[in-house]
């Protein structure tokens, strides 16, 4: 198991390259945060579980944790890419292999360890239970019951833990870039005392992010959009830089005169 290396210089430079990522890629990345979520006790660690639809999931972890919290980020990637990315342990990422049972077991106790561990910031880490990548619109989810074997492990040694829904989806909406969402839900207290066992648990989190799909889906085609703030604005497209050299011409859009008659 590949094991979490952290390096503050390399934080700063991934910051910076994901910023800069976004702005090539994006037009704009747009995030819709609950007020309460930052302000989550920072004594209790937070388990965000996300869907997985994209190669970029992952990316925006470290942007979001330096924007909105204060917290010790870790991650779970998968060991064949996080074996070929190593540079990702040093802001906190670790491996798991699904295909080595013992080693699995090992990364789940890991992970109970690392939220665990004292800190004076708050112990976080983000997961995404499908283990693989699939469809944004794929129904029904189905996580492995990884995530819930590690909420049962902090569960012995402490009384609670937090428990957040992440979803995103990429769209094309009125530019040729496409816009990212990422939506976070509000935060679930879970105690000692509410635990009914893995899999109601893996259950609860495959309904509520679902659920939590579902209904940025509708925001999206509904433009209502208002609950997203825009927190990266990329660098302007073909299409964007056309309209502006039309209107230094004094044609603006809906002036242009047709090609054929």
């Amino acid at each position: 198991m590949l094991k979490v290396r952290r390096s503050r210089a390399y934080t700063r430079w991934f910051g910076w390259y994901s910023r800069r990522q976004f702005r090539r890629y994006f037009h704009s990345l747009r995030v819709q945060m609950p007020p309460s979520l930052p302000a989550m006790e920072l004594d209790v660690p937070v388990i965000f579980y996300c869907n997985h639809a994209y190669w970029w999931d992952g990316f925006w972890s470290q942007l979001c944790t330096e924007l909105y919290f204060r917290q010790n980020l870790f991650i779970i990637i998968e060991y064949p890419q996080l074996e070929k990315h190593r540079f990702f342990t040093r802001v906190g990422a670790f491996s798991i292999d699904r295909y080595n049972a013992r080693s699995a077991v090992g990364t789940l106790d890991y992970a109970a360890t690392c939220l665990l561990s004292p800190s004076v910031r708050q112990n976080a880490l983000w997961i995404f239970p499908q283990g693989l990548i699939e469809h944004v619109d794929k129904r029904p989810l189905l996580f492995f019951r990884g995530t819930a074997g590690i909420a049962e492990r902090v569960l012995k040694k402490r009384e609670d833990l937090y428990l957040v829904s992440v979803v995103s989806r990429i769209e094309y909406l009125e530019d040729q870039k496409p816009e990212l969402f990422l939506s976070f839900g509000s935060q679930t207290l879970l105690g000692r005392s509410d635990w009914k066992g893995l899999d109601t648990l893996n259950g609860f989190m495959q309904a509520t992010t679902e659920a939590h799909l579902d209904e940025v889906k509708q925001q999206i085609v509904d433009r209502r959009l208002e609950g997203f703030d825009v927190v990266i604005r990329g660098s302007e497209s073909v299409n964007r830089r056309s309209e502006a050299f039309w209107r230094s011409l004094g044609r603006g859009r809906g002036d242009e005169k047709p090609l054929v008659k």
